[in-house]
């Protein structure tokens, strides 16, 4: 019974994250309460499943500019995790998982010194883990992945240039889903086109739409920046292949 609520929980905090994928911040909250406070996590004894469900809440609560709420819900999560012992390479992996949201959530928020602070917390929580996670383990995370994070927290922060020079050795075989090569994809992107490189951000949004192309299609944000690269940049090689793939009806 306890295996099958951390499964429902799972299943919601999953739902949650699509939802906020495609936008739909509303219904995103809803499912991530179901996830949360509905009991399916904290009745099913698990701590890690415990843990996905505040994560998906708290990233509900970022899009909507709660960003104080949000970190509030993620430090209880890291505490609540940390409290296990730490004892096997699962919670470990929660843990650094907790701090690489965090961090980002933080960078969101503008709080600069507590969100590289936490990337550097993920780092050390990480450095013993596989390079890269076992099949099945809730969460994914591995130095690598700590590194991705570090390129979207910096973005956040507003410095380019570290986010560029946090993923220049990341390489898309260090992630082994679809979902997290095509963020590497748009997260290294949105570094580029802030630093005014248009052609290295449609690069970039190239091969994370031939990862998955729904990370760049259906992601309103970053379809924006494809939209915004035509109108502005129609020339630059990989622009009017990068717009026609996305603008494509499928």
């Amino acid at each position: 019974m306890r295996f099958g609520r951390a499964r429902l929980s799972s299943l919601y905090s999953l739902a949650s994250a699509v939802l906020v994928k495609l936008g739909f911040h509303t219904r995103a909250g809803v499912t991530a309460e179901r996830a949360r406070t509905r009991t399916w996590a904290e009745v099913s004894g698990s701590p890690l499943a415990a843990a996905a469900a505040a994560r998906e809440s708290a990233i509900v609560r970022r899009h909507q500019d709660q960003h104080t709420a949000a970190q509030r819900i993620m430090t209880s999560a890291a505490a609540r995790v940390e409290e296990t012992g730490l004892r096997t390479d699962a919670a470990s992996a929660a843990y650094a998982q907790m701090l690489c949201t965090l961090a980002y959530t933080a960078a969101r928020g503008g709080q600069r010194a507590k969100a590289l602070a936490m990337t550097e917390e993920a780092r050390r929580a990480a450095r013993h883990l596989p390079l890269v996670a076992p099949p099945g383990r809730l969460f994914s995370i591995s130095p690598a992945v700590v590194d991705l994070y570090a390129v979207g927290i910096r973005w956040a922060l507003g410095d380019a240039g570290a986010a560029l020079e946090a993923g220049k050795n990341l390489r898309a075989e260090q992630f082994p889903t679809a979902e997290r090569r095509a963020r590497m994809g748009t997260d290294m992107a949105r570094a580029w086109w802030a630093w005014q490189r248009p052609e290295q951000a449609a690069r970039s949004l190239l091969d994370a739409y031939r990862a998955s192309p729904g990370e760049v299609r259906d992601r309103p944000a970053i379809r924006g920046i494809v939209h915004v690269l035509a109108e502005r940049h129609p020339r630059t090689p990989g622009v009017r292949e990068l717009h026609t793939a996305v603008t494509r009806i499928v």
